[in-house]
C-alpha cells in the first residue's frame, strides 16, 4: 500500500528528470546587444563540431527559428555570426538498493537480505552556442545547453533538438526579463 502513495512522485520524478535541460551563458558585459539586427551561420566553426550532419541541420534550424521569433533576420552581411559546438559523453547512474528479501550470511547477523545494484546508463550531450561580433570576431554570448539525448525517433529527436535550442537563446540577449 504504501508503493502505491509514492508510484505517483516516481514517474514525476522519472518524466520531469529526462526532459530537464540545464543551461548557462556568459556574455561580454560591455556589449550593448541592441546593435545586433542580422545573422548569419559560421560554417567553419559549424563544419567543426563532431555530429551528424543530419542533427547540425535541426539544430540550425532551431537556431533560425528562434532568432527570427526575437525579430533577428538573416543575411550575406551580418551582425553576429552563429557557431555551434557539440561534446557528448556518457552518464552513469549506479543505485545501491539494499532492500528486498533473500538469504545471506553477514559478520553481524545471519537471515534474509536482498542487495543489488542498479546500472543506468544514459548519453548526455552538451551543445554550445556561440554568437560573435562579425565586425570584430570577438566572441560576445555563449549559450550552453546539457540534457539527455534522444534516440528512439526522427520526431523526438527534433523536438527534444528544439527545446535545447529554446531554453538556450530564451537567456538572449542578456538582462532581457523573460
Amino acid at each position: 500500500m504504501k508503493t502505491l502513495k509514492f508510484l505517483p512522485l516516481l514517474l514525476v520524478v522519472l518524466f520531469t528528470s529526462c526532459s530537464t535541460v540545464r543551461v548557462a551563458t556568459d556574455f561580454d558585459k560591455d556589449v550593448n546587444f541592441n546593435q545586433y539586427n542580422s545573422f548569419a551561420f559560421f560554417k567553419p566553426g559549424i563544419d567543426k563540431a563532431e555530429i551528424s550532419d543530419l542533427d547540425k541541420k535541426r539544430i540550425l534550424r532551431a537556431i533560425d527559428a528562434n532568432l527570427s521569433m526575437k525579430g533577428m533576420e538573416k543575411s550575406k552581411t551580418p551582425d553576429l555570426l552563429v557557431s555551434i559546438f557539440t561534446k557528448e559523453r556518457e552518464r552513469v547512474d549506479v543505485y545501491n538498493n539494499r532492500f528486498g528479501y533473500g538469504w545471506g550470511w553477514h559478520p553481524w547477523y545471519y537471515g534474509t537480505y536482498y542487495g543489488g545494484n542498479t546500472v543506468s546508463r544514459t548519453s548526455e550531450g552538451t551543445l554550445y552556442i556561440d554568437l560573435i561580433d562579425a565586425k570584430t570576431n570577438n566572441l560576445v554570448w555563449q549559450g550552453m545547453g546539457k540534457a539527455d539525448l534522444v534516440t528512439e525517433s526522427i520526431e523526438r529527436k527534433e523536438e527534444r533538438i528544439r527545446e535545447i535550442v529554446a531554453k538556450i537563446l530564451a537567456e538572449y540577449p542578456p538582462g532581457v526579463s523573460k
